[in-house]
């Protein structure tokens, strides 16, 4: 009997309903030769909506997503909406209210890709950073007095609890182990600078390694550290494990060194409910509807996807697709430089992953 998911599609705006049709093709591809049934729901949330009716996101619109197996998202971002009014409306309030506590990043060189780094090639660049999705600065405690004045002072503070902590490492721990390359987690903090908050992640961090994984190697980095080596000798990791704005700033770095944001893919990740994948690299609303934009990052979020839902094989497929596409098809990652159409990437990935 065929193993059912129901996925909420939530196209999005420019060209993510473009690159969410080449992922949910891909899908459909691979479920025909894996036993497995998709039902589809899609949500017109995002600029297009908001611009008509004046709202960003329905009152009920996470509680209806929480009857869903997944969220697939294409990109969120629309030229004629303020920046922040959708992304904060749509992204971060299913982020919180979906609880989707960790923020999940592959940073993967595929073959035939180019990277910025000298000398380095997909055996060098393979690793993971889990980030805390919940907390931090983006929680959006402090506020502005005096504003305007001579003597105006704003405040944004860094706010984690033990339980926001412990479910973090805990779920890096666990995928460390699942991943079984080097099992080895590296903490990245500012311990020197941000005493209070990285005291508390760092003494969770080696009491849950002690007690819980004793099979996983614990290192700790410096932010700034890891922005350097990540650069020089990104070979050295495994799975790096931070807070929320560090998480989200060598994450981008990881991504251009996989070659840009074209392929880099994330997911939203509630380990206890329901889960959005998406690629990273935007809207990119100049090119909609030109048949040019690079589906590859929106195809990947889908194997994370599969990943996610314990369609290990299915995920092989995928990636399998996408590897077999760049080095046989697919010229360039760059919207127009590809060589062929968006919808010619989809063809190719759903042929390879279905062989």
């Amino acid at each position: 009997m065929a193993r059912s998911y129901d996925i909420a599609v939530i196209p999005g705006d420019g060209t993510g309903p473009e690159v969410v049709a080449e992922g949910i093709k891909v899908l459909e591809a691979v479920a025909a030769v894996e036993d497995i049934r998709f039902d589809f729901t899609h949500f017109d949330f995002g600029g297009e909506r908001y611009l008509r009716t004046g709202e960003i996101l329905p009152e009920t619109a996470s509680e209806e997503l929480r009857k869903y197996h997944a969220i697939y998202l294409g990109a969120i971002g629309h030229p004629d909406v303020k920046p922040g009014i959708l992304e904060k409306g749509i992204l971060l309030r299913l982020r919180f209210e979906l609880d989707q506590y960790i923020n999940l990043r592959p940073v993967k060189l595929y073959p035939n890709v180019e990277t910025p780094l000298k000398d380095k090639g997909p055996g060098h660049i393979d690793y993971v950073v889990v980030r805390e999705n919940s907390g931090g600065v983006y929680t959006g405690a402090g506020g502005i007095t005096m504003k305007g004045t001579p003597h105006e002072v704003a405040v944004q503070e860094m706010i984690y609890n033990r339980f926001q902590v412990e479910r973090c490492l805990r779920y890096a721990f666990a995928f460390t182990r699942k991943r079984n390359k080097r099992k080895t987690l590296a903490l990245v903090g500012k311990t020197n600078v941000l005493t209070y908050v990285f005291d508390l992640w760092e003494r969770v961090f080696h009491e849950i390694g002690e007690n819980e994984f004793p099979d996983i190697k614990r290192e700790y980095y410096h932010v700034d550290a890891t922005c350097m080596w990540m650069v020089k000798n990104p070979e050295w990791f495994d799975v790096l494990v931070t807070e929320n704005m560090f998480g989200d700033i060598i994450t981008d770095l990881g991504a251009i060194t996989q070659g840009g944001m074209g392929i880099a893919a994330g997911g939203n990740i509630n380990p206890g409910g329901v889960s959005m994948f998406e690629p990273i690299g935007g809207s990119a609303p100049k090119y909609t509807g030109m048949n040019i934009i690079n589906p590859l990052a929106a195809i990947a979020s889908a194997q994370m996807m599969m990943e996610t839902l314990g369609e290990d094989r299915a995920a092989a497929r995928i990636e399998g697709g996408i590897v077999k596409a760049l080095q046989n098809d697919i010229k360039s990652l760059a919207a127009g430089m590809m060589g062929m159409g968006t919808t010619q990437v989809g063809d190719r990935v759903a042929e390879y992953a279905s062989a």
